[in-house]
């Protein structure tokens, strides 16, 4: 099975990600390679032995069923030991495995288990079981140890169980590169989401690209907390640490004991999203307020000081590359990050692509870019739409049950499309300017690509996250979401806020076109979140939810002819 939107990678048998997993059962059997959290603060240790162990048992146990081969099983959970060991196991059976995000409604994962004809489907550690709904009758569920008692209870199969009742599978069983690994659907910001199909060539050919370009130590710490069922936490630690044996992955237990974990694993490599550094930093200057903070670190022995100490207490002072995806980071934020002595790469990928397909490289990083290339991939800008296209040894094989839409995936000489506009600096290094489908037109005529002006909205530091609408609106508006430090203090600064976001308002309209320039920015301290639609599993907005929301409300606000407007919540 070949993409067409790529050359076959050349990738030999021994990389891919079987053969790999024997191989350090056989060479580093009693290396600790994970650590996983329970209990309130417990720590259970894998080494390769053991998880090969668990997943040939697994796989004696999946293999029993009979089922053809590639047949689809879901894995449904939070980050967990058991839940790479689950994928292990899938693929050791000669099936395919399904991710999917844990948090998400219970249509989605029925459309999602529908869709790929799922007969079996792992459950994990979930914070709603309400998802479970979502799971017919006819598929299989087995839980895994972080399960909620109440799925453990209800579910066919116990993975404890299942252990201890079969023997491990014999031999090596391996697959070939082109074989499919798993199909990965897509967040869906403005619908239901498309499968995206990997094989093990592609899921290996993206990582070691990624790796080739980074150069990174032997050996180095991960702490795995962004969903397993998102292709860059999946790449970056599932596919990873069959590249780097020698490391040490970590997981996070909880929200709640998320500071604790970071600081338990004080991760080497660090892969994060905007919302976490920007609450980073905001937990920082709760404790230290930034006109002391600057004084500070000026002072020459005492600034080094300062800048450990802090991060230190975030568990970051051992980071030597860190990396911010998903969503663009404000320049604010990593310059803020890099005057502690933490720079901040950005990267730049597509579920199509397996991961990344741009990334910041450590000791050259270009503020306000998501690199260049990673080795092997091609990149150009479409004259004709500013689109971004790619062409990447990491490329889908197609989308699932999907043809015509895997056929309008790729341009005619087989170039991937990202549906990004983007530009290519001096350096090669790519500037992602918005998302076409986002684009819309005002009542005017005139067409406003939102992205940027979003961009230069979150650089107010009380913003969480913010939405530019104006489609069919003389004048585009924007909702901006506060965040919790400023939602904390509304009482004592609303006056002071507005003010705030007033100047702010004058500032980013001053350098846009006319009609582009916002009517007013409207305020709300309700949070967009997962549950109520707002959001995708990865945190990306969803356009059409949030205008339908907030659709009602839009001719008064622009009545009302004030500069910010709070949105009555």
């Amino acid at each position: 099975m070949k993409s067409p939107g790529a050359k076959a990678p050349q990738i030999a048998d021994q990389d891919l990600p079987l053969q790999r997993l024997y191989r350090w059962e056989r060479t580093l059997p009693d290396h600790v390679i994970m650590t996983q959290p329970f209990d309130g603060g417990q720590l259970r240790d894998t080494t390769w032995r053991e998880m090969v162990d668990q997943a040939r048992r697994m796989a004696t146990f999946l293999k029993s069923h009979g089922w053809p081969q590639d047949s689809r099983i879901a894995i449904l959970g939070k980050n967990s030991a058991e839940w790479l060991i689950a994928d292990f196991a899938i693929w050791m059976a000669g099936y395919v495995s399904v991710p999917l995000y844990p948090m998400q409604s219970a249509d989605n994962v029925g459309y999602a288990l529908s869709h790929s004809e799922a007969v079996a489907c792992f459950i994990g550690k979930l914070d709603d079981t309400n998802l479970l709904q979502g799971i017919d009758a006819s598929v299989l569920t087995i839980a895994l140890p972080l399960a909620p008692a109440s799925v453990i209870a209800s579910s066919a199969v116990y993975w404890p169980d299942v252990l201890a009742q079969h023997e491990p599978l014999q031999g090596e069983p391996v697959r070939p590169g082109d074989d499919l690994a798993t199909i990965v659907y897509t967040s869906g910001t403005t619908g239901q989401g498309k499968g995206v199909m990997h094989t093990f060539e592609t899921l290996t050919a993206i990582c070691m690209a990624t790796l080739a370009v980074l150069k990174l130590p032997p050996g180095g710490r991960t702490l795995s907390y962004l969903p397993l069922a998102h292709i860059m936490e999946r790449s970056s630690i599932e596919i990873g640490m069959l590249h780097r044996a020698d490391g040490h992955g970590y997981f996070a237990e909880s929200l709640a004991t998320f500071a604790d974990d970071l600081r338990r694993a004080r991760p080497t490599m660090f892969v994060s999203v905007p919302r976490l550094w920007q609450k980073l930093q905001q937990g920082v200057l709760e404790r230290v307020p930034q006109h002391k903070l600057s004084r500070l670190l000026k002072v020459p022995l005492l600034g080094g000081m300062v800048r450990r100490k802090i991060l230190r207490g975030l568990g970051l002072d051992q980071a030597i590359y860190c990396v911010s995806g998903s969503a663009p980071l404000s320049i604010e934020i990593i310059q803020w990050f890099a005057a502690l002595g933490l720079p901040i790469a950005e990267g730049y990928g597509l579920t199509e692509v397996a991961n990344a397909s741009h990334i910041g490289r450590p000791g050259d990083l270009h503020f306000g870019t998501v690199g260049q290339p990673v080795e092997g991939v091609g990149q150009r800008i479409d004259p004709a739409t500013d689109e971004v296209q790619v062409l990447s040894p990491g490329a889908t094989v197609g989308y699932y049950r999907e043809p015509q839409l895997t056929q309008e995936l790729f341009t005619a000489d087989g170039w991937l499309h990202t549906g990004d506009t983007g530009v290519i600096d001096a350096n090669g290094c790519l500037r992602i300017v918005g998302r076409i489908k986002d684009n819309f037109k005002s009542s005017k005529g005139k067409y406003v690509a939102p992205a940027p002006i979003e961009h230069k909205l979150s650089q107010h530091p009380a913003v969480e996250t913010c939405i530019v609408i104006g489609g069919n609106l003389p004048q585009p508006i924007a909702v901006v979401v506060l965040n919790d430090v400023a939602r904390a203090s509304l009482a004592a600064s609303l006056a002071q806020l507005g003010a705030e976001f007033e100047a702010h308002l004058k500032r980013i309209n001053a350098g846009l076109d006319p009609h582009e320039r916002l009517d007013c920015i409207v305020l709300t301290t309700v949070p967009w979140t997962v549950e109520s639609g707002m959001l995708t599993p990865t945190m990306k907005a969803r356009r059409p939810k949030i205008e339908q929301s907030y659709a009602p409300f839009m001719e008064a606000w622009i009545k009302a002819g004030l500069a910010v407007v709070w949105a009555q919540n």
